[in-house]
C-alpha cells in the first residue's frame, strides 16, 4: 500500500470508552499507512481489509503520530465538520457507518447531528481513509457508535487519538452474540434485528441522558422504530415456516443473521468462504465444489456482496446466473435514499422473491 492523499472533507449526514470484545478471527495483518504532512498537518489512516479479521495489527504505527496529529487538528478545526453541541445545540454523534447513523437519526430527529464515517454505497467498506475532519468530528462527539468485533477498529484508533470524553456503544458487545471462543463469529450484527432493537433502547437512554428535555421525543421515536423492527422480525419468522432448512450459498457472510432468522442453511464450502474472507486465492477444489452448487441447482439462491468482489466471486456469480440460480445482492452500508428499515425490508423482499422462484 502507498500513502494516500487526505480524503475529501467528511460532512455530517442526516442519517447519521467502553470497549467490546476484540474479534476472535485471526488473519494476516496488512500494512496501514499513517502520515503527517509538514505544511498541511493532517492525520491520515489508511485501512485496507480484504476481509474480515481483526484490524488492530494494522494500526501499530498510529501511536507514533497521534500526539502530533492532535496538535495539528487544533490548527485545522472547523465547526462544520463536527456538528457538535457547542456549535448548533444538537447532540453530536459519530457512527462508523450510515447503518448506525440511520438508527440514531430516526431516534434523535432534529436534536442530533450525525456524522457517518462510511456512507458511500459504492465504497468497499473494508478500505478506509481518515482525514483531519474525521478526527475532529470524533474529538467533538458526544456519543460514538462502532460495530465492534474487528469490523471497524478504525473507530478505536480515532477515539484513542482524540481528546473525546464521549461514551462508545460497541454493537457487537451489546448484541451478546459473540460468546467467545468462536473462531468464525459473524460480526455483521447489523443484519440481526433483535440486536438493532437492543441498540435502539441503548441509544435512546444515552440521548436522553445527554438531553433530558427531549427524552419524551426520543422515547416516542424509539417506540415507533422498534415497532418497525419487530415487523421485520415477524416477516422472517413467517418465512421460516415455509423455508426452514432451505440450502443457500453466499460469497461472504454479510446476511448471515438474516438467513439464520429465516432458517436458511448456508452450504458454501468452508474453504471457499475462508479464502474470500482472508483475501487469498480460493483453492481450485473449493472453487469447483462451490460452482457445483449452482450447476446442480442444489441451492435456492446466492447472496452476493455488491460492495466487494474478486475474480472468484465474480465467477461464482456468473455461473449462478447461467444456471438460473437467483442472485441476491447485499450491501454493508445503506443505499442512497434509504433508511435502516427500508433497506432491510428490501433485503427481505429480495430473499423472499428468490426463494419463491
Amino acid at each position: 500500500y502507498h500513502p494516500h492523499e487526505p480524503s475529501p472533507d467528511l460532512e455530517p449526514t442526516n442519517q447519521s470508552k467502553n470497549r467490546g470484545p476484540v474479534h476472535s478471527w485471526h488473519r494476516a495483518s496488512r500494512p496501514s499507512v499513517v502520515t503527517t504532512r509538514a505544511l498541511v498537518p493532517v492525520l491520515t489512516i489508511v485501512i485496507s481489509k480484504r476481509y474480515r479479521r481483526s484490524m488492530h495489527n494494522r494500526l501499530l504505527a498510529l501511536p507514533l503520530v497521534a500526539g502530533a496529529a492532535a496538535l495539528a487538528l487544533t490548527g485545522c478545526a472547523t465547526s462544520s465538520a463536527s456538528g457538535n453541541a457547542s456549535s448548533d445545540g444538537k447532540i453530536a454523534v459519530v457512527a462508523s457507518t450510515n447503518v448506525y447513523g440511520s438508527i440514531v437519526q430516526s431516534i434523535g430527529g432534529d436534536q442530533v447531528s450525525v456524522t457517518s464515517i462510511l456512507n458511500d454505497p459504492s465504497q468497499d467498506p473494508h478500505s478506509f481513509e481518515s482525514s483531519a475532519r474525521t478526527q475532529l468530528a470524533v474529538s467533538k462527539a458526544d456519543l460514538l457508535i462502532e460495530n465492534g468485533g474487528g469490523y471497524d477498529d478504525f473507530m478505536t484508533t480515532l477515539d484513542d487519538a482524540s481528546d473525546t470524553k464521549a461514551d462508545t456503544i460497541n454493537v457487537v458487545k451489546l448484541s451478546g452474540l459473540d460468546k467467545g471462543g468462536d473462531a468464525e463469529f459473524n460480526e455483521h450484527v447489523f443484519y440481526s434485528y433483535p440486536t438493532m432493537v437492543k441498540l435502539v433502547d441503548d441509544v435512546t437512554k444515552r440521548l436522553s441522558a445527554l438531553d433530558a428535555g427531549d427524552k419524551t421525543t426520543f422515547e416516542q421515536n424509539a417506540d415507533a422504530l422498534t415497532t418497525k423492527l419487530e415487523g421485520l422480525e415477524s416477516q422472517t419468522a413467517d418465512l421460516k415456516k415455509t423455508y426452514d432448512g432451505e440450502e443457500v450459498a453466499y460469497t461472504e457472510p454479510v446476511p448471515g443473521y438474516l438467513f439464520d432468522a429465516i432458517g436458511l442453511d448456508n452450504v458454501t464450502p468452508e474453504a471457499f468462504s475462508e479464502a474470500i474472507e482472508e483475501g487469498d486465492d480460493v483453492p481450485p477444489a473449493a472453487l469447483k465444489d462451490t460452482l457445483a452448487l449452482f450447476s446442480g441447482k442444489s441451492v435456492a439462491l446466492l447472496a452476493y456482496n455488491d460492495q466487494t468482489s474478486s475474480a472468484e466471486t465474480e465467477q461464482v456469480k456468473k455461473v449462478a446466473d447461467q444456471d438460473d440460480v437467483p442472485v441476491v445482492g447485499v450491501t454493508e452500508t445503506l443505499p442512497k435514499g434509504q433508511d435502516y428499515v427500508s433497506w432491510q425490508q428490501a433485503n427481505i423482499d429480495a430473499v423472499k422473491a428468490a426463494l419463491q422462484k
